[in-house]
């Protein structure tokens, strides 16, 4: 019996543990690489940083806390089960492993806040050549695997949040890029989808 009582211990721990294990590695892997990136020639507003910064705050506290007085963000799409844990696993992992390959690729041309940096350069190649924006991509699919996963309405009501923010981002970014390299941008963009490839 105490065997038994370990094991479902054991699982039940990494049931719980194995998607915020994920994202704390994720995130503390994205603030040590934080350090290294180029001097910063532009910077986005300090509103639209604070927007983006509340709004994510918003997102983070829909997925981890259970103590917001809305039964119906609680309600099931589906039941919760085996297959939403393991198949929003799968697409969570998969997400962040494609953002880390990307921020790996992107160097030191990289900031959380739409920057120009001094000796920009325009990365097209790797993840880059899939879409223009893969760290996004990554990031949303690791959020739409969460959401997946805890089978509730608050989660994709996250995930949405997230895509609105991040598409903000994107279109100011994308603004200041065509700014920066003109034509050659403006090509690239006509050949790459911006978030899914061949879609969208």
């Amino acid at each position: 019996m105490f065997i038994l009582n370990a094991w479902r211990y054991c699982v039940l721990w990494f049931y719980e543990s194995l998607f915020p294990v994920f994202w704390i590695a994720f995130l503390i892997y994205w603030q040590i690489k934080a350090v290294a990136t180029k001097t910063t020639r532009r910077l986005e507003p300090v509103a639209s940083r604070i927007l983006r910064a509340i709004t994510f705050l918003i997102a983070i506290a829909l997925f981890s806390t259970t103590r917001i007085p809305l039964r119906w963000l609680y309600l099931q799409p589906w039941p919760a089960g085996f297959w939403p844990f393991w198949l929003g696993a799968t697409v969570m992992v998969a997400g962040l492993l494609f953002a880390v390959w990307a921020r790996e690729h992107l160097g030191r041309n990289w900031s959380s806040s739409v920057t120009i940096k001094q000796g920009h350069e325009l990365i097209t190649t790797g993840p880059y050549a899939v879409v223009r924006h893969p760290i996004y991509t990554g990031i949303l699919a690791g959020l739409l695997g969460t959401a997946i996963a805890l089978s509730q309405v608050r989660g994709f009501i996250a995930f949405v949040l997230m895509v609105l923010i991040l598409w903000v981002k994107l279109r100011i970014e994308e603004q200041w890029m065509r700014s920066q390299f003109g034509e050659t941008y403006a090509t690239y963009a006509h050949q790459t989808a911006a978030l899914v490839p061949y879609l969208f």
